[in-house]
């Protein structure tokens, strides 16, 4: 073998077996051994965690305390340690026992020194793979959710948006509908912005009940309420000099709104049942997948928040209009979950991937992450056909007009191009009318000033 040695503990009551085992597995294994349970247990108990054995070769049959009962604390100690064991007497009992109480394999006496050797490359390439598994896993905790998948021009404008805007301090409005990625924006912004360093905090505004969310925001001083036994900071304190990400704004209570724009505008609050301000000095992201222009005509936003907010918008696109990006999200997702479930990756056929593409996809990016996850873990990609109703490989759709095509030219794409064209239209007209006077074309086109500048931004509108 090449390579540091393998270090070995042989715990056996029988001398000729750590000999044997020192003698023929050779150079690549060094051998330390002890006569019974109790010496093993004591020196793995006694040994820094960086030193012990990487293997455990464990007698069953020793006088005083037993190989099982030796397995349970060692493993107590240290479940990090594989343990084979070694038996005289081939016990199916014995066998069971030691596999359920963490034995990574079983050898019967008397043995060949290649079949121990075997045995033992076995469990250290399992162990190999294993800890591969959770280094790769691990990878994935901390990278997936700062990845928005897909080429599509739509797409590619909002990864522009972000790469232009993370490392400022404007707030954010991410607009989009349930399952298109809203919080992966968040999170590429602020990893992307020069508060990464600092925390990132979610709170989730329809998650919690409206008399809590106050609390939670701003945290509490001690007998502000029944049950506030003690101060509590606020979320808001928690993310000081990082990014608040604040969920479905749209469902925040008017009651609130106020105090959020007091922190937009002057980085300060008062927690519930106190006196004094508390600064801080946080960015504020915010996602919805409401009209907030609605809520406002509705009553229930605040405009003068809802422009605050609104500084830079990012708009996520439902999946149904970027089908191209549909097999770039298949891959990433089957990669994704073979790694984190310990499956072998698995192709989709081109037909299971027409039908995803030909699906309309109502719950966007995430109906199609929990489809694909379910296909890894069950191995079975018929699930496509089970839960796409009426989509038969070779079928006819239900809605053929929505056939497979580029996201530049769906209908959606080309009402939003008109509105827009329309849009731009109006508000040069209007400028031009009134000698670029902005507050009063504001006010012809029933719109706020903030709206209008942004607006004239947006569309590049040049006197």
């Amino acid at each position: 073998m090449s390579g540091e040695a393998i270090n070995i503990l042989v715990i056996d009551d029988d001398p000729k077996v750590p000999w044997i085992l020192s003698e023929g597995l050779g150079n690549g294994y060094t051998v330390e051994s002890v006569r019974d349970g109790r010496e093993g247990i004591n020196k793995i108990s006694q040994t820094p965690p960086g030193n012990r054995p990487e293997l455990i070769l464990l007698d069953i049959q020793m006088p005083g305390m037993n190989g099982i009962e030796v397995l349970e604390k060692i493993r107590g100690i240290d479940g990090n340690i594989d343990i084979i064991m070694l038996s005289g007497h081939g016990d199916t009992k014995n066998i069971v026992d030691s596999v359920k109480k963490g034995a990574a394999e079983f050898i019967n006496k008397p043995f060949d020194v290649r079949e121990v050797e075997i045995h033992i490359r076995s469990v250290l390439e399992k162990r190999r793979l294993k800890e591969e598994l959770n280094r790769l896993q691990q990878k994935l905790k901390e990278t997936d959710r700062e990845i928005l998948i897909g080429d599509s021009s739509s797409m590619m404008d909002v990864k522009n948006i972000i790469e232009e805007v993370a490392d400022s301090e404007l707030t954010v409005l991410i607009r989009g509908e349930s399952g298109t990625g809203k919080e992966i924006v968040a999170r590429m912004i602020h990893g992307r912005s020069n508060r990464k360093a600092a925390a990132f905090v979610k709170v989730n505004c329809a998650a919690i009940p409206r008399d809590l969310l106050e609390a939670e925001l701003f945290g509490y001083e001690k007998g502000a309420f029944t049950g506030a036994h003690k101060t509590k900071p606020g979320r808001f304190e928690i993310a000081n000099g990082g990014t608040m990400f604040l969920d479905e704004i749209g469902d925040m209570p008017m009651e609130l709104q106020s105090k959020l724009l007091q922190v937009l505008e002057q980085q300060e609050f008062v927690r519930v049942g106190g006196i004094s301000n508390i600064h801080v000095d946080v960015r504020i992201v915010c996602a919805t997948n409401k009209n907030l222009e609605d809520a406002i005509s509705e009553g229930l936003f605040r405009d003068d928040l809802f422009y605050r907010l609104n500084e830079i918008t990012v708009n996520l696109p439902a999946l149904a209009t970027r089908r191209n990006d549909v097999p770039l999200l298949v891959n990433h997702f089957l990669e994704k979950y073979s790694i984190l479930y310990g499956k072998q990756r698995k192709e989709l056929k081109p037909e299971s991937i027409r039908e995803l593409q030909n699906f309309d996809w109502p719950g966007n990016v995430r109906q199609l992450e929990n489809l694909i996850k379910q296909i890894v873990v069950r191995s079975d990609e018929n699930i496509i056909y089970d839960t796409l109703k009426g989509h038969a490989p070779g079928g006819t759709r239900k809605n053929q007009t929505l056939e497979i095509i580029d996201d530049d030219y769906t209908l959606k794409k080309r009402v939003q191009d008109a509105v827009s064209e329309v849009e731009k239209g109006m508000i040069s007209k209007v400028l031009h009318k009134t000698n670029w006077n902005r507050r009063k074309a504001a006010k012809l086109l029933d719109i706020s000033y903030r709206s209008l500048l942004y607006k004239i931004k947006e569309y590049k509108i040049i006197d």
